[in-house]
């Protein structure tokens, strides 16, 4: 029950990285100015998550269900709202690559980031909050169950739609129905799935969560300032942000430029308004399913794997992704470009466990919400820096979507040997 919700707001972030590429092009965004799209999201999360956990550290508002559980549902409405208008960016009138609907589509793309930031922070911290440091992998694990469960359903819905007679294709500059309604859906259920979360979950009142903790209940009374935490924070805190930084940097490649690479290498053609194209989208929407499928069976193995094990099988699993992404660039099959999703899906599966369950375990109650807010930092700012690097090294790449994946797949690998100088704490 303490982590249900994160379905509902994992298909919020996977309808937004799964297809917006997408929109962006559908709308005639130039593929070489992708780079300014995708900074939004990662900035809204830097800004947003660190103030979410300083505020609930704070928090007691048992009516509406506690310290972290305010803050999901005014994530969750937000994010509600947006959803509904994102997809229709282009049915608004502005016209093909007008620069009024390309700000449209960003500025919702940057508040559906914001809000599913507010909606999401609030599961990762009830877990440091309540669940011992012997449970927490699996905990965690859980999560990544049901992220990637949600990532299944909301990568499959345009195909799926599409399937079932609605429109994936429209007028140039027009978002087509199968996206739209996949996004309607999408909120529907992440409605649903955030109202049984808080209706089921009982936070720790403040004197439980401090005798839990061990620490005293005025210890979390102030915010304490950013960079005194920072300067306090155990050394692993650190070096697991030192992997997360090639990692998250490959997979905002992989957000980036898979679409357009698939439909280059597959299906021959780089015009975002032709059906080889759309047909591209939707084959990449059922691509990022089978990662997130073999991320859940995947999560499932590395939640069994005992803590002494654990930087074993976060370095294997980071190998394992970096192979997948390297032979993205070299496959022009449909088919085998599932093999490849599915070595990316075990790299995904890692990226979600590991990191969180090795900082929460080296950190006490204190400032638990604002440290995890602040390590969301080494999500945010790989994305943005891969995001400005995209500006040069796209055309220093030939202009080539696919070889930017060949690119994320040498950074992921980089990651995946940078475990070894992890070193695991445990907070007494």
């Amino acid at each position: 029950m303490m982590s249900l919700g994160f379905l509902g707001v994992q298909m919020a972030f996977t309808l937004q990285s799964s297809q917006m590429s997408r929109i962006f092009q559908t709308l005639g965004a130039d593929p070489n100015n992708l780079g300014w799209f995708f900074i939004l999201p990662p900035l809204a999360g830097l800004i947003v998550q660190p103030i979410v956990g300083s505020l609930s550290d704070r928090t007691w508002a048992p009516k509406l269900g506690g310290r972290r559980l305010p803050y999901l549902i005014l994530g969750t409405i937000v994010a509600v709202i947006v959803m509904i208008l994102l997809p229709n960016s282009g049915s608004f009138g502005f016209g093909y690559a007008s620069m009024a609907a390309l700000i449209f589509g960003a500025v919702t793309v940057a508040f559906l980031d914001l809000s599913s930031n507010v909606a999401m922070q609030p599961f990762k911290m009830m877990v440091g909050d309540m669940v011992n440091d012997d449970q927490k992998s699996y905990a965690y694990g859980i999560q990544s169950f049901l992220l990637n469960t949600g990532a299944v359903i909301a990568a499959i819905f345009p195909f799926l739609l599409t399937l079932l007679g609605v429109a994936n294709t429209a007028k140039k500059g027009v978002v087509p129905n199968s996206v739209i309604w996949s996004f309607y859906i999408g909120a529907a259920i992440l409605v649903v799935s955030t109202i049984i979360t808080i209706s089921r979950v009982r936070e720790y009142d403040p004197v439980t969560y401090a005798k839990y903790h061990g620490i005293d209940e005025s210890d979390n009374k102030t915010g304490g300032n950013w960079f005194a935490l920072l300067k306090k924070a155990p050394k692993v805190f650190w070096m697991v942000t030192l992997v997360q930084f090639f990692c998250w940097m490959a997979f905002q490649y992989l957000w980036t430029y898979s679409t357009g690479a698939i439909a280059d290498n597959v299906w021959n053609t780089t015009d975002a308004s032709s059906t080889g194209y759309q047909a591209a989208g939707n084959w990449y929407g059922i691509l990022s399913a089978v990662q997130s499928v073999a991320a859940v069976v995947w999560s499932y193995v590395l939640a069994k794997v005992p803590n002494k094990f654990h930087k074993m099988g976060y370095s294997i699993s980071l190998l394992l992704g970096a192979a997948g992404f390297l032979s993205i660039f070299f496959i022009h099959s449909q088919a085998a470009l599932v093999v490849s999703f599915v070595l990316v899906g075990m790299a995904w599966a890692a990226m979600n466990t590991y990191p969180l369950t090795m900082v929460t375990n080296a950190l006490s109650g204190e400032h638990m919400g604002t440290y995890l807010g602040l390590f969301n930092g080494s999500i945010c700012l790989p994305q943005i820096v891969a995001s400005l690097l995209s500006f040069a090294l796209f055309p220093l790449l030939g202009g080539s979507q696919a070889t930017m994946l060949l690119f994320a797949g040498i950074v992921m690998a980089i990651g995946a040997f940078s475990v070894g100088a992890i070193k695991e704490t445990y907070k007494a």
